[in-house]
C-alpha cells in the first residue's frame, strides 16, 4: 500500500484511467466485430449500418485522443474493404 498521499492519489488515477481504458478497447472491439458478423452473414446493408456508426465513433474516438489518426483509418479502412466485397453487383 502507498505511503505517500501523492502516491495514493496516483493509484487513483491509474485506476481511473484503467477503467475507462478498458471500456473504449471493449467498444472498439464490439463496434468492428459487430460489422465483421454482418459481413460474414452476407447481409450488406447491416454492414454498411454497422461500419458506418464505426466510421463517426472511431474518429470521436481520434479528436479525443482515445485512438491515434493512423490507427483509426487503418482500423476503419480495413473494415470498409470486407463490406465492399459483399457489396451486390449490378448488372
Amino acid at each position: 500500500m502507498a505511503n505517500t498521499k501523492s502516491a495514493q492519489k496516483r493509484i487513483r488515477q491509474t485506476r481511473k484511467r484503467t477503467e475507462r481504458n478498458r471500456y473504449y478497447r471493449t467498444r472498439v472491439k464490439t463496434l468492428t466485430r459487430k460489422v465483421r458478423e454482418a459481413v460474414e452473414a452476407g447481409n450488406y446493408e447491416e454492414a454498411l449500418n454497422a461500419w458506418k456508426v464505426v466510421n463517426k465513433k472511431f474518429q470521436s474516438y481520434v479528436n479525443k485522443g482515445i485512438l491515434k489518426k493512423n490507427t483509426a483509418r487503418r482500423k476503419i479502412s480495413k473494415l470498409h474493404h470486407l463490406v465492399k466485397s459483399i457489396e451486390p453487383q449490378e448488372a
